[in-house]
């Protein structure tokens, strides 16, 4: 009933555990939600604080002020009905959540991943010297451990109050995410005797997060991959449907299958 992404997942071609993933927020109004970056920066403040308390606590903030000017009425009692607001853990939500906290196509997008690549460009000058200065989070939990946003969420509000530009902001949240990513699948890794670590899915389009990634993760003892010769979103994703079919006995034609495929 809810939307995956932000997976920590121990697979093989035959398989799969979810080990962990990001925390579930909602999408209030579905589809709509996916094109209106706004409603994921509500849907987060309000899972990550309660959006009364958000809109008391950080009223003297542009973005929650603008916030307050939209109908939030209605997507409250979306949620409190369950009525067409699936829980999404999608990293694309996320981004799309910060993007509008920072007022990139807030209102509404023209094509996917738009306000996640104004994010990436605004963010792309200032991720050196804000390597120092990455976002917490907070896991929770096993089997499967959750990633919480709600203290990325605290710092990035108390950034914007403080007057810190758009531009660190972003690249603290680009840190935050990775730094997370890196620390929970190494400790994972660890914990079920894998030697490697997986990066893909369309947020891994993301230059700067997947070197931030990789980068952190070269200091692990796991050996860490990354598309190459394949996208890392939907096309990337046809591929690996087609090769865990044909390694699946009785499924397909087999190793001849399995075989043109790779």
């Amino acid at each position: 009933g809810g939307l995956w992404g932000g997976e920590f997942l121990l697979a093989d071609y035959t398989g799969f555990e979810r080990l962990a993933h990001f925390l579930p927020v909602p999408l209030p109004g579905g589809e709509q939600a996916m094109r209106e970056p706004w409603r994921n920066t509500w849907a987060h403040l309000d899972a990550a604080f309660g959006w009364e308390a958000a809109a008391t606590e950080f009223a003297d903030l542009e973005c929650v002020a603008w916030l307050s000017g939209q109908p939030v009425g209605l997507l409250k009692q979306m949620l409190e009905r369950s009525l067409n607001c699936p829980p999404a853990s999608s990293a694309g939500r996320l981004f799309d959540a910060v993007a509008g906290a920072l007022g990139l196509h807030r209102e509404s997008m023209s094509h996917e991943a738009e306000a996640a690549m104004a994010l990436e460009a605004l963010a792309s000058d200032h991720m050196m010297s804000e390597f120092a200065h990455a976002y917490p989070v907070s896991v929770s939990g096993t089997a499967p451990a959750i990633v919480s946003w709600q203290p990325l969420w605290s710092a990035l509000l108390g950034d914007l109050r403080n007057g810190v530009s758009h531009g660190r902001v972003a690249a603290r949240f680009h840190h935050g995410v990775a730094r997370a990513v890196a620390a929970l699948a190494t400790s994972l890794a660890s914990d079920n005797r894998a030697d490697s670590v997986v990066l893909t899915g369309g947020v891994f389009q993301n230059r700067l997060l997947l070197e931030a990634v990789l980068e952190r993760l070269d200091e692990s003892p796991v050996r860490a991959l990354a598309p190459g010769g394949t996208p890392a979103n939907d096309g990337g994703l046809a591929l690996g449907q087609a090769a865990v079919a044909a390694a699946r006995p009785g499924r397909v034609a087999g190793v001849s299958l399995f075989e043109k495929i790779v």
